[in-house]
């Protein structure tokens, strides 16, 4: 069998549907052998773009996302969006081809070192060497990208190498139980919780993967204990639930952080410091930590752990609801309830405003919220207006709120709309993205119409680089200039085939977005944003007294 046609075999035994990507010359033989394959390549407009749809698939589905780039500019624009699925824990495969090993070793046309390129940013990252090595090669990467906790792997093709003769057999995925606690460490991590006075549940992005959300759920009610997520766990448990005591991750001390401020017990589950580092949550290093996670603890000096606990989380999370089942317990949750109060009301205090011209971010997200379903999925790009999403847009299911919180890279939201509407054909799908967020992957609105993609994505337009400027404003008190111009968004979108609104009222939001949902195609939906706000909310951050 040729060699990319053994390395196509490869993809559909380890259950590969889609390739999101643009090919060069390098990938010939690899295309060709695809044709003849049930993977639907999705071809786009940018490198970054295939990566970012690459990556929500991951995350979406916890089967590999898979892109796809030639050799040089190919493989280079296809870093940031591979480097943004691995800190963010989301399994993702990227393939790219590579010059004719016969000129490997001196200087030529778009060679680069790409393996060495990815191998800081990926969990593993190789060349097939010999034709021969592709079963091993693949199945290698595969399994790498999805043990815990999950990433990227890279893989490259050279172009000869890709029309050589291969004489071994696809390796089929055998699956792979991961490994559990001992009743031991989890009778110690059940004693100090048991014993706790107002322990409280600090969930990372590990509570959303297979099985643990649910887990997660039942231990919060049969237990009473609190629930505070990191961005990326939004909706590890539902929002309407008396344990919902919604995000941390702000710079600033918001209410939700008086709840760990109140604890003398944190447990940590699945928790991340890529997102929200200990130090800003226990400053002192005075807390009792339970980590209960796939890996073992980070060390840190403000993350001195009681018990580590490693294993399956939700298999832990099992185990720890059996010793739940009959406790008596008696936990003080007068703190978290009176978070869960003020939250609550802080999120409606604008849901009627009716403002012309700038509209607040709380208006916007109250109407977000609105439109969008308990399944339905909202991504997040990267800007002032991420830190808002955070705080205000709150949820039923997990993954239902895409956040980039490890990498945070810009342009995100758009590609990966894209792709969590080909997952997901049947729920509604909106991206917010700032101004500057959104050009970065403009071009992938060709793609959403070529494809067919009735996303809906919101623009917040203030003509600035947002996020920088509040963060200079806060350090500095004065930001550097960071203000753009921008296109007649509604006059692009038109150009692109897409259906385009601007709303200047804030009383009309709510039914321009719904307008948009019922609209056949893909439709962009802009409105100028009030970012006075931000500093307004600096100001109450820094001012926050602890309810009781």
């Amino acid at each position: 069998m040729k060699a990319s046609d053994l390395f196509v075999k490869c993809l559909e035994a380890e259950g590969v549907t889609q390739i999101f990507g643009v090919p060069g010359e390098e990938n010939a033989h690899f295309m060709i052998s695809l044709e003849d394959s049930p993977i639907e390549f999705v071809l786009t407009r940018h490198e970054q773009g295939a990566a970012f749809m690459a990556e929500i698939y991951g995350r979406l589905t916890g089967e590999p996302g898979v892109c796809l780039g030639t050799l040089g500019p190919g493989a280079t624009n296809l870093i940031t969006g591979v480097a943004d699925a691995n800190m963010d824990r989301a399994p993702l495969i990227c393939l790219t081809g590579q010059a004719d090993s016969q000129r490997q070793h001196k200087e030529s046309h778009q060679y680069m070192d790409v393996v060495a390129m990815f191998t800081p940013v990926t969990k593993w990252a190789q060349a097939v060497l010999h034709a021969d090595n592709i079963p091993e090669v693949v199945r290698k990467a595969f399994k790498v990208a999805t043990t815990e906790k999950p990433g990227a792997a890279h893989i490259e093709l050279a172009e000869d190498i890709a029309q050589h003769e291969a004489t071994t057999a696809v390796i089929k995925p055998t699956p792979t139980r991961r490994a559990v606690p001992a009743d031991k460490v989890v009778d110690q991590a059940w004693e100090l919780i048991r014993a706790a006075k107002r322990p409280v549940i600090l969930a990372g992005n590990g509570t959303i993967r297979k099985r643990a959300s649910k887990q997660l759920r039942e231990f919060a009610e049969k237990t009473g204990i609190g629930v505070i997520s990191t961005f990326m766990a939004k909706g590890c448990v539902d929002m309407d639930s008396d344990q919902c005591l919604y995000t941390i991750g702000l710079q600033g001390k918001d209410v939700v952080a008086c709840a760990i401020d109140a604890a003398d017990v944190v447990i940590c589950l699945g928790y991340d410091m890529v997102e929200y580092h200990p130090k800003l949550w226990n400053p002192t290093g005075e807390k009792q930590i339970v980590h209960i996670d796939f890996l073992a603890a980070e060390i840190d000096e403000h993350y001195r752990v009681a018990v580590d606990v490693v294993g399956d989380l939700a298999h832990t999370l099992w185990m720890l609801n059996e010793r739940a089942a009959n406790a008596t317990l008696s936990f003080d949750a007068t703190q978290q309830q009176g978070v869960r109060r003020d939250m609550a009301a802080d999120f409606a205090e604008h849901k009627d405003d009716d403002t012309i011209g700038a509209i607040r971010p709380q208006k916007a997200l109250w109407d977000a919220r609105a439109v969008m379903g308990p399944h339905d999925i909202l991504l997040s790009d990267v800007g002032a207006h991420k830190m808002w999403i955070a705080r205000y847009y709150q949820c039923h299911e997990p993954n239902t709120c895409l956040i980039p919180n490890g990498f945070c890279s810009m342009g995100f939201a758009l590609p990966g709309a894209i792709a969590a509407q080909k997952v997901f054909p049947d729920r509604r799908v909106m991206a917010i993205c700032g101004d500057a967020g959104f050009l970065m992957n403009v071009q992938e609105m060709e793609t959403a119409v070529r494809i067919g993609s009735n996303i809906v994505v919101m623009v917040w337009e203030d003509h600035a680089y947002g996020l920088i400027a509040w963060k200079q404003q806060n350090e500095f008190g004065r930001h550097t200039d960071l203000s753009f111009g921008n296109p007649d968004f509604v006059g692009l979108a038109k150009a692109f085939g897409w259906n385009g609104y601007r709303v200047e009222k804030s009383v009309e939001l709510h039914a321009t977005l719904e307008e948009a949902f019922q609209a056949d195609g893909p439709s962009l939906v802009v409105i100028p944003i009030d970012y006075r706000e931000n500093a307004l909310l600096t100001q109450r951050l820094g001012n926050i007294l602890c309810p009781i």
